[in-house]
């Protein structure tokens, strides 16, 4: 999946996502910087991102050209 950050708190690390597809807000999960290339997240910072098993974003990357397309609605 594919987002926009809506916000950020460093030093919580607690923080929502605005899925593309459907504009719901997904909340990061406690882990969505392990192992990422993001020490910190900005408004409007676009991701790509897996939902964990409680539906939150988990596993933060950048994504290639072709993932980071606008999505038709």
């Amino acid at each position: 999946m594919q987002g926009v950050i809506k916000v950020y708190d460093p030093t919580t690390g607690d923080g929502v996502v605005v899925r593309d597809t459907d504009l719901a807000e997904v909340d990061l999960a406690g882990n969505a910087l392990e192992g990422s290339m993001f020490r910190m997240l900005r408004p409007g910072q676009r991701v790509v991102f897996d939902l964990d098993s409680a539906g939150r974003a988990t596993a933060l990357r950048l994504g290639s050209e072709a993932d980071m397309e606008t999505p038709t609605f």
